[in-house]
């Protein structure tokens, strides 16, 4: 089985992180990292660039557990990316990050968490930045 992270470079996306190498080692897990964008013209805050997705890669190795770090700019949300990855893969859990969002935020932009809790066939953990 695997636990999957919603990944975003970000304080809430590096909470996701920490909580899901915490929750693959108790578990023996596989950990998969995804990162996602639908990309286009102007850039993500989302995606992960260069460094931080080096960076990713080092805390990754240095946790000793077996990982996948993904990264897709194909045109699709984050939000269905992940929920596409939980359809057709062993995903035992996702963990997302939360932040807190005004209401005409929400309405402007949408929520890839609330996507992904109402569409995802497993168990979502969400966490919060400290």
């Amino acid at each position: 089985m695997t636990i999957l992270v919603a990944y975003a470079p970000r304080p809430e996306g590096q909470a996701a992180l920490d909580q899901g190498i915490e929750i693959a080692k108790q578990r023996k897990e596989l950990l998969m990292v995804v990162n996602a964008s639908p990309g286009g013209e102007k850039d993500d805050p989302a995606m992960a660039d260069v460094l931080d997705y080096e960076r990713v890669e080092k805390l990754l190795q240095a946790a000793g557990l077996a990982y996948e770090l993904k990264q897709f700019v194909r045109g699709n949300s984050a939000a269905d990316e992940i929920v596409a990855l939980t359809e057709t893969l062993p995903i035992s859990m996702v963990v997302i990050g939360l932040r807190k969002r005004s209401p005409v935020g929400k309405l402007i932009m949408g929520s890839v968490a609330q996507d992904i809790l109402l569409n995802v066939p497993c168990p979502v953990l969400a966490v919060k930045a400290r």
